[in-house]
């Protein structure tokens, strides 16, 4: 099966090639990166006609090659691969957080949802049901430790912000690049945690095989 990776933040392709190496090391992964759609997303405030084109200009390179699937690792774009899904059906077209989402509504009534890209908090709540309540947090300055090449600090400072998220009943990592973070995140907040990699490539493993 070719899965094909598309990443707004070159910091998600380690985190979910190490998830398919844990649970589907057999799977062929092809990885496509434009790191101007999370500046771009930042710089604007808010999702565009263009970008949803830019996304669908990106599902089309995938499908032609002949891809069975495409996973998104950007959290912040849920209605741009909308789109996506919608022009491919049915070929998988996964959102990053759909499979967490659903792993997360099984388990818990109170999420802590935790962050370091302050578009996902506006963006992901709403994927969630009505029927949770989402906390959200952000952890600050983590991105900007990653960008620096400091992954000791951005991890220690996403585990320092999950502390405020002790009274949810589960701790969901937004962005891919968080992953590494899940031990230090779980130990310091006392709750368990789920990261979108694990999660995604679990249920396109179902879904594919």
């Amino acid at each position: 099966m070719r899965i094909t990776l598309i990443h707004a933040l070159k910091h998600s392709i380690a985190p979910i090639e190490a998830a398919f190496a844990k649970l589907w090391p057999d799977a062929q992964l092809m990885n496509l990166l434009d790191d101007s759609l999370s500046a771009d997303l930042a710089h604007d405030g808010g999702l565009s006609a263009a970008m949803t084109e830019r996304f669908l200009a990106l599902g089309r390179y995938a499908t032609g090659t002949g891809s069975d699937a495409i996973l998104f690792t950007c959290s912040a774009f849920g209605p741009c691969i909308e789109a996506v899904a919608r022009a491919h059906a049915p070929m998988p077209v996964l959102k990053p957080n759909e499979a967490m989402i659903e792993q997360a509504v099984a388990q818990a009534r109170t999420i802590g949802l935790l962050s370091t890209f302050p578009p996902t908090l506006a963006s992901m709540p709403q994927e969630f049901p009505a029927s949770v309540k989402i906390v959200p947090k952000l952890a600050e300055g983590a991105l900007a430790a990653l960008d620096r090449g400091d992954r000791a600090e951005h991890d220690r400072l996403v585990a320092e912000a999950s502390k405020d998220l002790a009274d949810c009943d589960l701790i969901a990592l937004a962005q891919y690049s968080m992953a590494p973070a899940a031990a230090l995140v779980a130990e310091a907040s006392g709750r368990p945690v789920l990261t979108t990699p694990d999660s995604a490539v679990t249920k396109l493993k179902q879904r594919l095989l």
